[in-house]
């Protein structure tokens, strides 16, 4: 049946729609529709379409046809589907149905936005060329830190495994980005987009750009490649092998370049380092340097020269010099084929002459003569950092060639700075209990960079002034429960290391840390004010703790020693409810007393879950007995109802107009329930959409295991239209609650040095013994690892090779409904909705275009443009709409809108905010809005809730950033505004000054005129 002869209500009670004739038989041209002449779509539209239709490539498909062309064939389908819908007057409606639809599937398109909660990993830090800005590496992911603007960005994308290495080019615009296993990205930092893929067959240590950008030479095993770096030309190949470079025995582990990019230094295992030339020089091939007892850490050149620095990871540094400078290297004659060719391209006389010369040069040099000239080092100073005794080990090291500073870090925590070559002491500190795994200087020498993996902590320190530029830590531990404040602009998280952090969602930081804690933190909620944050620990206390002064300012404790599982806090904030694990009880407190009111008893399984009604005085509490129960705190506290379940009960939450309650339960189902009648009203087995990977450790198949995985962590979308669900699995899920399907499915990571990632393991490493990943092979890393000797009974039999498991503890939806965040084992991960990148158009019609839009503005007919802009829907066309209205016009303008606009006005009023610079412009806007319209805006509250805390969050960014620059400059402001008064005055009293004053001031006057003027205009000053 063809679709537009089927009715709308038929049409949308189908969940999945055929075509008929087959989508490839339509034309594949770009021209016009056969039914409709002149008629163009975007086949961007087509394709949404064909997506939101159901086809998935389900019909038949011709032999031969390619993913690309399939994704073109289901544009022009859809194109020709939407022309056929427009040319028939009776199916407009049809048409506008289906595509809100198809809109409102795309506004669920979240995209990885930014990654809190881990700020180093492993792998090498690098600032950036103006040094302002630092990159880290966050697993798999890179995030860059901006230190001025004090802003954390996480890239979109991805690698892998863990990263190993990063180089940056000097220019800044490319880096290149390696893991664990030799996978190689090329990425525009412009862009933030990848560039080429490259596989180097094998473990890179390390990799850098030469200084002029031309090439890059990376570390793998016991060699060094010299590859041309990409430029400005488009290649197929983006990497090009120059040369492959030998000597040493072992692996290759540090790298450094001259200035003038002519020879390179690598460093290796086997206590030797070698200086390569990056041409063919006739004096310098290759040259090795000994004089260490352990493995090199760390190799640099001198600034304009050929002299070498090297350290060990035994605390030794050599000095090298270098007898020639780098303006003596001479480039090789070249000789069989070469010479030919160059023989064959210049003239015949210069080829004679060459030729002679080179003759009587082969006949006149002997061996001993070739010898001279060559490059040779000879060893200045040899210095220690550790004394005598002490074995701390040299673990990173960063060399500024200008300055001639020195910083070490090692496996203490301690770093020291040093002026080279005289090896003085300027500074030194702890700075962490772990290894320092990474240094990194910037380019004015000022800020020092360290990463310690084993805590996940990343600093900047200021040396010159000692104190710090970034102090960031991450949890110990996995995450394990987070809360957005009210209005979306704090996240706080709790973790296993029982610490509780703040995390500003617009600039990424952690701004405090509470470690009243002395155990694990199991749940954390605001209060509606959003200056209280609530906790819950194994360690038997639930806190709260205030967040203006930052202090803990109640501490609720249960008359018998218990470990609570979950807490929970009533609209009011009022009172505080927590459950506990092994009595199976509920504890009620008062929050303004501290006093316990009541505890709630009846459950006969832990409690796994608490929720608050947030629109009555209801709490919900879910338990391993297969039972919700239902207690009124208006009735004493009685149990209302009792929801009986098929299963343990894993997760509950509340709708958040509070008339629907979903629970999570053991056999991967999702029931929702009518909290005033007690009935059921849906469920959906999400069991198959979870698709858990198989473990390095299981014994069964992925197909076995993902039957006891199953949802623990729920939460309602801003609107209540969804809802989130996330497990021991790497896939969220968002479902529709009505329609009871899934809408899109994320996949939160592809790190497959994570376990749990694959369905199938590598039958490769499954033995008889067990399988070889859990065996750490390599024992020579930088942490030290201990070879067991044969016959040995005692040792560490723990020290194993651990991979941590994929999963998701917590889930939560903004209160402004823009994005969603996840506490995983990669760290707080937040998903958000890019408006520009949609087209959602709002009652289109054939008569709106932007062309209209602009008449109506030279008219000044603004409410009528801005109508139509928003029926458009497009943020340029938006922003030209409205800032073409004059601030005195906003109020009339503003008080003749309909109230089904105010709604979205006040959205793009919020977003707005976020990025423009028109602050006073648009904050009229909003107050002229909200007070023509806020009586009835009242009324619609529920719907209107995540628009106006959108609004709210983006004037308090503007407000604290003002404010703290007012702070700031406090003093300068009241000394500019004195002086201003006193110039004031002394103006009003020499007002009736003499004539001669008011001559004189008239001339400075037509002077200062002149010099405005320039000298261009002073012609037609003076008549």
């Amino acid at each position: 049946m063809c679709l537009g002869c089927l009715p709308p209500s038929q049409l949308f009670s189908c969940t999945w729609v055929r075509f008929s004739p087959p989508l490839w038989r339509f034309p594949l041209t770009r021209g016009p529709s056969p039914t409709s002449a002149g008629a163009r779509v975007p086949w961007g539209l087509g394709s949404l379409l064909c997506a939101q239709l159901g086809h998935r490539g389900t019909q038949e498909v011709p032999p031969g046809v390619t993913g690309g062309t399939l994704g073109m064939v289901r544009a022009r389908a859809g194109a020709l589907l939407l022309h056929h819908l427009l040319d028939q007057r009776p199916h407009v409606a049809l048409f506008r149905e289906l595509y809100l639809v198809c809109v409102e599937t795309a506004l669920f398109s979240r995209q990885f936005s930014n990654l809190l909660g881990t700020v180093y990993r492993c792998g090498n830090l690098n600032f950036t060329c103006d040094g302002n800005s630092l990159i880290s590496p966050v697993g798999n992911r890179v995030t860059v830190f901006d230190l001025k603007n004090n802003k954390s960005d996480t890239l979109p994308l991805a690698t892998r495994y863990n990263i190993k290495c990063v180089g940056l080019s000097p220019d800044g615009r490319l880096a290149i980005i390696v893991d664990e296993g030799g996978d190689a990205l090329l990425v525009s930092l412009v862009c933030r987009s990848v560039l080429h893929h490259f596989h180097f067959k094998g473990a890179v240590h390390s990799v850098a750009f030469s200084p002029d950008g031309r090439k890059f030479v990376v570390t793998k095993g016991n060699g060094a490649q010299l590859y041309h770096a990409p430029g400005r030309r488009r290649e197929f190949n983006a990497f090009v092998l120059d040369k492959t470079y030998f000597g040493p025995y072992d692996e290759t582990t540090c790298i450094d370049w001259t200035d003038d990019s002519k020879c390179f230094v690598v460093g290796s295992k086997d206590m030797s380092t070698w200086v390569f030339g990056a041409e063919r020089w006739d004096n310098l091939i290759y040259y090795a340097l000994g004089g260490h007892r352990d493995a090199i850490v760390a190799c640099f050149f001198e600034a304009d020269s050929l002299d070498v620095y090297t350290l060990s990871q035994d605390g030794a540094l050599c000095v090298w010099q270098c007898d020639t400078p780098p303006a003596g290297l001479r480039l090789k004659a070249p000789s069989g084929w070469r010479a030919d060719l160059q023989r064959r391209e210049g003239d015949e006389d210069e080829e004679d002459n060459e030729e002679e010369e080179r003759a009587v040069r082969g006949k006149a040099a002997p061996a001993a003569e070739e010898q001279q000239g060559k490059v040779r080092y000879s060893r200045l100073a040899k210095y220690f950092f550790n004394k005598e005794g002490d074995f701390n080990n040299l673990t990173a090291a960063a060399y500024h060639k200008k300055v001639h500073l020195l910083v070490t870090g090692f496996a203490s925590g301690m770093f020291h700075l040093h002026e080279l070559p005289e090896f003085n002491l300027i500074h030194s500190l702890s700075i962490s209990d772990q290894r320092v795994a990474s240094v990194a200087i910037n380019s004015s020498g000022d800020w020092i960079a360290f990463g310690c993996s084993g805590l996940g902590q990343l600093l900047v320190w200021e040396w010159q002034s000692e104190s710090y530029v970034l102090k960031q830590q991450g949890h110990f531990n996995s995450m394990v429960s987070l809360a957005y404040s009210p209005d979306g602009q704090y996240i706080v998280t709790g973790g296993d290391d029982g610490k509780v952090k703040v995390w500003n969602t617009l600039s990424g930081f952690c701004f405090i840390t509470f470690t009243e804690h002395s155990s694990g933190v199991t749940g954390v909620t605001f209060t509606a004010t959003g200056y209280v944050i609530v906790t819950s620990s194994m360690d038997g206390t639930v806190r709260a703790f205030d967040l203006h002064r930052y202090r803990n300012f109640r501490t609720f404790t249960s008359p018998r020693p218990t470990q609570f599982s979950c807490v929970a806090v009533d609209t009011s904030g009022e009172v505080v409810a927590a459950g506990a694990q092994d009595s199976f009880e509920i504890f009620i407190w008062s929050m303004q007393t501290g006093r316990l009111l009541d505890v709630l008893s009846g459950h006969e399984g832990p409690i796994s879950g608490l929720c608050f009604n947030p629109t009555k005085s209801v709490l919900a509490s879910a338990s391993w007995d297969r039972t919700v129960r239902l207690w009124d705190m208006a009735d004493s506290w009685r149990t209302t109802e009792t929801l009986a379940l098929t299963s343990d009960a894993l997760a509950v939450t509340f709708r958040p107009d509070g008339a629907e309650l979903a629970v999570a339960t053991l056999n991967s189902q999702i029931t929702f329930w009518d909290p005033e009648n007690a009935v059921q009203t849906g469920s959906i087995e999400g069991r198959h959409d979870l698709k858990s990977g198989r473990k390095e450790l299981d014994k069964i198949t992925a197909k076995h295991s993902a039957k006891g995985k199953a949802f623990t962590a729920l939460c309602y979308s801003a609107d209540g239209q969804s809802v989130l669900a996330g497990g021991r699995s790497k896939f969220v899920c968002i479902y529709h609650v009505r329609e009871q399907i899934l809408r899109k499915r994320f996949e939160i990571s592809g790190n497959l040095s994570l376990d749990a990632m694959e369905e199938f393991l590598n039958r490769r490493k499954m033995t008889e013994f067990g399988n070889l990943a859990l065996i750490d092979q390599d024992a020579a890393e930088e942490a030290g690892v201990a070879i067991p000797l044969p016959g040995v009974k005692k040792g560490d039999m723990s020290s194993r090779h651990f991979k941590p498991e994929i999963r998701v503890t917590s889930l939560r939806f903004s209160p402004t409904g823009r994005c969603w965040a996840a506490t995983t084992t990669e760290g707080l991960l937040i998903y958000s909705l890019d408006a520009r990148m949609l087209f959602d158009p709002f009652e289109l019609d054939t008569s709106v275009t932007p062309a209209r839009v602009r008449a109506a503005l030279r008219q000044r007919d603004f409410t009528r443009a801005i109508l139509m802009a928003f029926r458009l829907n497009e943020r340029k066309l938006l922003q030209e709409a409205l800032e073409s209205v004059p601030w005195d016009e906003v109020e009339v303008v503003s008080s003749s809108l309909p109230d089904l606009y105010v709604e979205k006005v006040l959205e793009f009023l919020a977003s707005s905010l976020e990025v423009s610079h028109h602050l006073e412009f648009y904050l009229v806007w909003a107050q002229k809005l909200l007070m023509a319209h806020g009586q009835k805006l009242k009324a619609r509250a529920g719907t209107l809730l995540p628009a106006v805390q959108f609004l709210q969050k983006s004037i308090q960014r503007h407000l604290d950033g003002l404010s703290k620059l007012c702070d700031w400059n406090r003093y300068s402001l009241r000394f500019a505004l004195a002086v201003s008064q006193q110039r004031g005055l002394k103006r009003a009293s020499e007002a009736p000054g003499s004539e001669e004053e008011a001559d004189g001031s008239d001339e400075d006057d037509e002077s200062l005129h002149l010099l405005r003027a320039g000298p261009g205009d002073a012609d037609g000053l003076r008549p």
